[in-house]
């Protein structure tokens, strides 16, 4: 449904979709095998509160420097509050929210499977909008957003909810007049209201840097498309606008203003995309953050601190454990690591070896780190030896029946606290110890809790949220690495 266009605070959703499975406090034990779970119960809905508020005035205008140019630029460094999308939802118990984050996540690796497999193909392309000749499917649905923050767009800036997704490249906002939007909390943005926004021109270098750019004969403007896994799309004219950041401005930030959009899309009014592609916001905005920028997603029931991200040379954390990214030639979007083994109880799982994990050259397989997802999937093979290890390790906890999509569950009830084996991620160059909490979550309020981790048939494997939860994970591109910061929400 279209929304009036007005100035009024609104907000953005994180398909950083990150965790909030949320769950215990953890304390390592004097034995490195075993550390110990704090039995807590499904957390309540989250409640919505704001550090930051807008500015009474526009700050002065901070222009954008390309990833690309040559020119020197002052970096700058920000932070943005998150929130995850449950404090949207109302009515809804504590089961209603896992049980639903749970649906959107299967959607979310889904979608995310189906582009893995489809990069050695040609059949990736479909046309929906006038002056396109094929477009680009990225895969990825809105519906998984999991995080939002409060971002401003436009001259003068028009606060509204915005999806941060470390999974997708282009950013888009839903603009009027609208051929069809869907509903969205705030008014829909009026860019005849913004003395900043900006068409771009058809033969422009931004409009080729779409994967296939479309051209509107008429007022020779470029047009963007982007269509999700999901049937969902977004379609419109691809322009240039500010957008604030908690009093910082960046100009000239190329996005896709969308006339037509439909599809499943949560009541945000666009989405920031944080992949690694050339068109995402931290490729775009190159020097003025350094290439940088890491997210915490807090464990509500351990803390009430919000969740947070921040761009800039600020991002780094001196005590983050880095390993570095791979490139996938075939697919620039997504964040790939090196997975090399996995131990449990202090000991490397056998049936666990980096070849289960390997790019291939046609762009299969890897592992990927991903803030949409929630529950980590491994290939098969390796999660298959990693719940048979783990069933050996807790071998003295009463079992419970499977649930949803986990198959290796326990009966924690009338318990306070219990000893769990350790699991530690193995990376190239970066040994990620996780807490008992990252592994072991509760799935209902009668004492379950289920080892949180998947299967999957697909070759790519991916490092969920759950996982990634307390730590500060850092993306240094231009260092070209991924760092994992432990407590480092604090």
């Amino acid at each position: 449904m279209e929304g009036k266009a007005r100035n009024a605070p609104a907000l953005l959703f994180f398909s950083f979709t990150c965790v909030l499975l949320s769950l215990s406090t953890t304390t390592i034990s004097t034995s490195p095998q075993f550390q110990t779970l704090t039995v807590n119960p499904l957390p309540n809905k989250p409640t919505l509160s704001w550090a930051d508020t807008e500015p009474e005035s526009e700050p002065e205008t901070q222009t954008l420097t390309d990833s690309t140019s040559s020119e020197a630029s002052t970096t700058t460094s920000l932070s943005l509050q998150l929130h995850h999308l449950d404090a949207l939802s109302s009515d809804k118990t504590p089961q209603d929210l896992f049980n639903s984050r749970l649906a959107r996540d299967a959607s979310r690796v889904k979608s995310i499977t189906s582009l893995a497999a489809a990069v050695g193909s040609t059949n990736r392309t479909g046309a929906r909008g006038p002056g396109f000749s094929s477009s680009v499917i990225s895969g990825l649905a809105q519906g998984s957003g999991e995080y939002f923050t409060r971002l401003g767009v436009g001259t003068p800036a028009r606060y509204v909810f915005m999806v941060l997704d470390t999974g997708s490249d282009v950013v888009w906002i839903q603009c009027a007049p609208c051929k069809k939007c869907y509903s969205q909390t705030d008014p829909v943005f009026d860019p005849t209201k913004s003395r900043s926004f900006a068409n771009i021109p058809c033969g422009s270098p931004l409009c080729r840097r779409l994967d296939s750019p479309g051209c509107s004969t008429k007022k020779q403007i470029c047009l963007y498309q982007v269509s999700y896994g999901d049937g969902s799309f977004t379609y419109g004219d691809f322009s240039t606008e500010t957008l604030t950041f908690r009093g910082t401005r960046v100009g000239r930030v190329a996005l896709g203003c969308g006339h037509d959009n439909e599809g499943l899309f949560i009541g945000a009014a666009g989405l920031l995309g944080l992949g690694r592609g050339r068109l995402s916001f931290p490729s775009q905005a190159g020097r003025r953050f350094s290439r940088k920028f890491s997210y915490c997603l807090v464990d509500r029931s351990a803390s009430s601190k919000p969740s947070y991200m921040v761009f800039g040379d600020s991002a780094i954390s001196r005590t983050a454990r880095y390993t570095p990214l791979v490139s996938n030639p075939k697919l620039d979007t997504f964040y790939y690591v090196e997975l090399l083994g996995v131990s449990v109880g202090g000991t490397r799982v056998p049936g666990i070896t980096a070849s289960l994990f390997k790019l291939d050259s046609t762009g299969n397989g890897g592992v990927i780190i991903d803030s949409g997802t929630s529950v980590t999937r491994l290939t098969r093979p390796a999660y298959v030896a990693l719940r048979d290890a783990f069933r050996v390790g807790a071998s003295n906890l009463k079992r419970a029946p499977e649930f949803s999509l986990f198959d290796t569950c326990f009966d924690l009830s009338g318990k306070t606290e219990v000893k769990v084996p350790t699991v530690v991620l193995h990376f190239r160059g970066a040994d990620v110890s996780l807490p008992a909490s990252n592994y072991l979550i509760p799935v209902d309020n009668s004492g379950s809790f289920c080892f949180a981790f998947a299967g999957t048939m697909s070759g790519l494997s991916i490092i969920g949220n759950i996982q990634q939860q307390g730590f500060r994970v850092v993306y240094d591109l231009a260092a070209s690495r991924v760092g994992f910061a432990p407590r480092g929400c604090a």
